[in-house]
């Protein structure tokens, strides 16, 4: 169980935290995505104590599990927020975050937006084109405002990551060109509306080694130093996000040594430190609870299926993602090789391929290492209701969402006259 510490077998039951996930299918049913309080909480004082006396601001990334209590957990924890749209804008807002603590990237914006964003005055918008820096400009001259800007600046560093979750090579849509960012600072620096506070970079995620960081971190002071020299202050530098997790057999960085690392490539440097940890935070917080509908033994192979789809987690499916699958109870039984599958009309629809179980018909099975981008990308493929969320804190089950109805799938459909 190593790299699930709040995730244990007690007299054979996998539990989370004092919580038997058997309770958890009697009370709330499957599939359902399970999450640890003790274990956001501990993950996020990581990250906030490995700065130490330097001043900083964890943005915990939106995108990697929007869930309300999520967001208010981490907002009561001091946590600063990055989102990518108008919608988690509003999430963060509605779940207590501090409008003074959220960056804002992404690389479509659109206006209606932006507008949002200045009207709540947000800390800092990432910028990511010149044609988006018009825009912003353009708008908040319009409502009477000037917008912070960091420019996110595409440094063309290979992460050794998924090429679907890297972010920072020069064919990427990301960011600023690298050796185009000095002129569209110098730029922004004529705007009336924009005033330039950041500089910001993020080159990919699920990264299991520092040194695609620190290079990427060199070559961005490079490009502080040439702008101080141009008298364009930069008050923070945003360090992106993207320390990977461990799924299976990773040996990722713990948050202590990336951010002890990054902080000695900063060195004396003054600018306060942002950095955008998401998945990294809520991965192993996180898992998927499902039952075993159907055993189907084959000449070829050995299916279980079960009521966890690809609509539910599509890693798997997407990425072709590797996730850690336990029996929720252990047994004696002899093993055999499965192909964990879902209901969903696809042969691509599969939670794990080859994994060694003793299984029969109604056993339940945690998908580990779910917290990040399982709900948070989940969809209704095959008109399949979304799952029910809980957290569990101690001993106590809380429901932060509950599961969908088709009733609600369809309720604001209309059919022709």
């Amino acid at each position: 169980m190593s790299g699930f510490p709040f995730f244990e077998y007690h007299d054979a039951k996998l539990c989370v935290e004092s919580v038997p996930l058997d309770r958890i299918f009697r009370d709330y049913g499957t599939p359902c995505y399970v999450y640890s309080r003790s274990a956001l909480t501990t993950t996020f004082h990581e990250f906030d104590t490995a700065f130490a006396e330097r001043d900083h601001l964890v943005c915990y990334a939106v995108k990697a599990n929007p869930s309300l209590a999520i967001l208010n957990l981490f907002a009561k924890l001091g946590s600063g927020f990055d989102i990518v749209s108008g919608g988690e804008l509003q999430r963060v807002l509605k779940a207590g975050g501090d409008p003074q603590k959220i960056v804002f990237s992404g690389v479509g914006k659109r206006s209606d937006e932006i507008r949002a964003a200045l009207a709540a005055s947000i800390l800092c918008f990432n910028v990511e084109s010149e044609a988006e820096l018009g825009v912003l400009n353009q708008v908040a001259c319009e409502m009477d405002k000037i917008a912070p800007v960091s420019l996110r600046v595409n440094p063309d560093v290979d992460a050794r990551t998924h090429p679907y979750i890297s972010t920072g090579l020069k064919e990427n849509k990301f960011g600023i060109p690298f050796n185009e960012a000095e002129k569209l600072y110098a730029s922004g620096e004529k705007l009336t509306n924009v005033r330039i506070i950041g500089l910001d970079f993020h080159i990919g995620s699920q990264l299991t080694e520092i040194a695609p960081f620190s290079e990427a971190c060199r070559k961005m002071l490079s490009l502080l130093d040439c702008l101080e020299a141009k008298k364009i202050h930069i008050e923070h530098l945003d360090l992106g996000g993207g320390l990977g997790i461990r799924y299976f057999e990773e040996n990722p960085p713990s948050a202590q040594n990336y951010v002890t690392e990054l902080c000695a490539d900063i060195g004396h440097r003054t600018q306060r430190i942002l950095i955008e940890p998401g998945r990294s935070l809520v991965g192993n917080a996180g898992l998927l609870l499902t039952r075993v509908e159907y055993i189907k033994h084959t000449s070829h192979r050995n299916f279980a299926i079960v009521d966890a789809a690809m609509n539910d987690l599509i890693r798997p499916a997407l990425y072709d993602a590797y996730h850690e699958i336990l029996p929720v109870i252990r047994n004696d039984n002899k093993t055999k090789n499965y192909q964990i599958v879902g209901p969903v009309c696809e042969t691509g629809d599969f939670l794990g391929h080859d994994r060694k179980l003793a299984l029969a018909q109604g056993d339940l099975l945690a998908v580990m290492s779910a917290g990040a981008y399982g709900m948070s990308m989940s969809s209704n493929y095959n008109s399949r209701p979304r799952a029910a969320e809980v957290m569990v804190d101690g001993d106590h089950i809380h429901l932060i969402r509950e599961r969908e109805s088709v009733e609600e799938l369809i309720s604001n459909e209309r059919i022709l006259p």
